[in-house]
C-alpha cells in the first residue's frame, strides 16, 4: 500500500528541512510517485505550504506542550507534530480526531513506542489547554516574528524600509492563499471569448482587476481545459504581469529578455508584439531554456529565439536592440504566499550577494540598448537594496541612462499613485492581494 497523504507530507517537509530543497519541485514529484487523486493531492498542499508558512507560531504553541528544547527532538518527530498542529488549528475540515491518530500511526511506524506516547500526549495536551496568547510577547518585532511567522531579522529589515503598519500588513498577506491568476493569449483570442470558453468548461473565473489581460480562476481544474491546453492563457501573476507593459514593446521591434526563464514574460512581450518582430530570450540554464520554448511551443509564438547564456557575458554582444528586459534574479520576498520556504532559507548575506549578482547582470544587458531604447529592470522582491538601491548605483555610474517618468501612464491606473517614485514602482504584497514586485523603466539618452 501507498503512503498515506501525511507520511508524503512529512517525507516533503523533511528533505525541505535538511536539505533547502524547493517546496514546489518536491511536491510535484511527490504527487506524480503517490498517483494522488486531485482531492489528497489538494490535501498534501496545503499541509505542506501551511507546515512551512506557519513554522513560528506552531513551535509558539508547542514550547510549552514539550519539557525539552525543541531542537533537541529528532527532525522528524518535530515535524510530524508540526504538521499535526497545523492540520488542528488551520484545518477546520479535518478532524481533530483523525489528525492524532496518524501522527500516533506514523510515530509508531517510525520510533520506538516511547515516541508515539510522547507524540500522541502533546497532541491531546494541545487539545484541552488553551493556546498561548500572543500578547504574553511584549516586544513588538518579536510578536509579529512569532504571530506571522516571519524571520525577526527580514521584519527589522521591512520596517526600516516600508514602517511596522505596512510590514505588518506584508506579514499578513503573506499569510494568505495567493490566487490562480492566467494571462490571456490576445494573439488567439479575447478576455471575454476566453472567459466564455472557460464557463462552458466548467471552470469558474473572473476578469482581473488590476490588468485588462488577466483573469482570476476561483473554481476548477483550469490546467486541463483545452482553453488552456491549446495554448489560450498561460499562467502568470498579475504582478508579474506588468513588466511587458512598462517594457511598451511594438510590432516589429527588436527585444531581448536576459533572464527570461520559465518564460512568462518572454512570452508575454511576444503577445503584446501580435507576434511580429523577434524576441530573444536568454537563461543561464540550458534545461531551462527548454522551458521557454515549450512555453512559446504551447502559445504559438514563432517570433521567441530562446538560447542558454549568462547575462553576464552580454557585455560581448555586438547586437542592440529596441528593448531590453532584465528580470533580474533575486531573494523572492516577494513571492512568500506562494514560495513560503523561502523566508527560512534566504539570509541578510544573501540579500548583499545577490544585489551583487543584479548590478553586473544590468549593467552587461545596458550595452545592448539602442540609443532611444527602454531598459526594465524588475524583481519579485520588496527589498529595497535589491530594488532602488542597484537602479540608483546603475544609474550613478551611466549617465546615458536615465529614468523614465513615462512609465506611469503605461500602467494600470488601478496602481497606487504613493508607489511610484519618477520611473520606479513598487508593488506590495497587500496592495492588490498579488505578487510583491519592483518595476523600473531607464531610457538610453546617448
Amino acid at each position: 500500500m501507498g503512503k498515506t497523504v501525511r507520511e508524503s507530507a512529512l517525507d516533503v517537509l523533511l528533505k525541505i528541512e535538511k536539505n533547502q530543497a524547493y517546496s514546489h519541485l518536491l511536491l510535484n514529484d511527490t504527487r506524480k510517485k503517490a498517483g494522488l487523486d486531485r482531492r489528497d493531492s489538494a490535501l498534501l498542499t496545503e499541509i505542506v505550504y501551511g507546515t512551512i508558512q506557519r513554522k513560528l507560531t506552531l513551535d509558539y504553541y508547542l514550547k510549552p506542550l514539550i519539557k525539552k528544547d525543541l531542537a533537541k527532538l529528532d527532525t522528524w518527530v518535530l515535524v510530524l507534530l508540526r504538521l499535526s498542529i497545523y492540520q488542528m488549528v488551520y484545518l477546520d475540515r479535518v478532524p481533530e480526531r483523525a489528525v492524532v491518530h496518524e501522527a500516533v500511526t506514523i510515530a509508531k511506524s517510525l520510533g520506538h513506542k516511547g515516541i508515539s506516547g510522547m507524540v500522541n500526549g502533546v497532541l491531546r495536551s494541545f487539545q484541552r489547554t488553551e493556546r498561548p496568547s500572543f500578547d504574553a510577547i511584549k516586544d513588538p518585532v518579536e510578536r509579529l516574528s512569532i504571530q506571522t511567522s516571519h524571520p525577526s531579522w527580514l521584519l527589522e529589515r521591512w520596517i526600516k524600509q516600508y514602517g511596522l503598519e505596512e510590514t505588518e500588513a506584508m506579514c499578513m498577506e503573506n499569510l494568505t492563499p495567493a490566487p490562480v491568476s492566467m494571462r490571456v493569449n490576445v494573439v488567439k483570442t479575447s478576455r471575454e471569448a476566453l472567459l466564455e470558453k472557460l464557463v462552458e468548461e466548467g471552470i469558474e473565473a473572473k476578469p482581473a482587476e488590476l490588468t485588462e489581460d488577466g483573469i482570476i480562476i476561483e473554481k476548477g481544474a483550469v490546467f486541463e481545459t483545452s482553453a488552456y491546453l491549446s495554448g489560450l492563457m498561460t499562467a502568470q501573476d498579475e504582478s508579474s504581469m506588468l513588466v511587458a507593459r512598462a517594457l511598451a514593446p511594438e510590432k516589429g521591434m527588436s527585444v531581448l529578455d536576459t533572464c527570461a526563464a520559465p518564460g512568462g514574460k518572454t512570452t508575454h512581450l511576444a503577445e503584446r508584439m501580435n507576434n511580429q518582430g523577434r524576441v530573444l530570450a536568454l537563461d543561464l540554464h540550458p534545461q531551462k531554456v527548454k522551458l521557454i520554448k515549450q512555453q512559446a511551443s504551447r502559445l504559438e509564438l514563432s517570433i521567441i529565439e530562446a538560447q542558454a547564456l549568462d547575462a553576464r557575458k552580454l557585455v560581448d554582444h555586438t547586437e542592440r536592440y529596441d528593448r531590453v528586459l532584465v528580470d533580474a534574479p533575486c531573494t523572492g520576498f516577494g513571492v512568500l504566499k506562494r514560495k513560503p520556504d523561502i523566508k527560512w532559507a534566504k539570509s541578510e548575506k544573501d540579500v548583499d550577494q545577490i544585489a551583487t549578482i543584479q548590478k553586473d547582470i544590468l549593467q552587461a544587458a545596458s550595452t545592448c540598448v539602442s540609443v532611444g531604447g527602454l531598459l526594465v529592470y524588475s524583481t519579485c522582491t520588496v527589498d529595497k537594496d535589491e530594488n532602488e538601491g542597484t537602479v540608483q548605483a546603475f544609474l550613478k555610474e551611466n549617465p546615458e541612462f536615465s529614468l523614465d517618468a513615462s512609465l506611469k501612464d503605461r500602467l494600470p491606473k488601478a496602481l497606487d499613485s504613493e508607489r511610484f517614485t519618477d520611473g520606479m514602482v513598487t508593488v506590495l504584497p497587500q496592495d492588490h492581494h498579488s505578487d510583491g514586485f519592483f518595476i523600473t523603466a531607464l531610457k538610453r539618452n546617448a
